[in-house]
């Protein structure tokens, strides 16, 4: 449920809002990689979520840029 919302939004966003939602979890992404690596990430489930959240917003991106070409 929480990812259909999630979609639903993405799909709303412009293609600067997605590029700039892509940085935003892949700096997310960063942080958590870096607290699995010190033991501190409690859950790495995490890393899952965003990883696959990033790819969802570049795929809107490059369906986005081939809708408009």
């Amino acid at each position: 449920m929480k990812t259909a919302e999630s979609r639903r939004e993405l799909r709303q966003k412009d293609v600067a809002a997605l590029q700039a939602e892509v940085k935003s979890l892949q700096k997310k992404h960063f942080n958590l990689r870096m607290q699995k690596v010190t033991q501190q990430l409690s859950s790495t489930t995490e890393l899952r979520q965003t990883r696959r959240a990033i790819a969802r917003a570049k795929t809107l991106i490059a369906e986005k840029q081939a809708a408009a070409q």
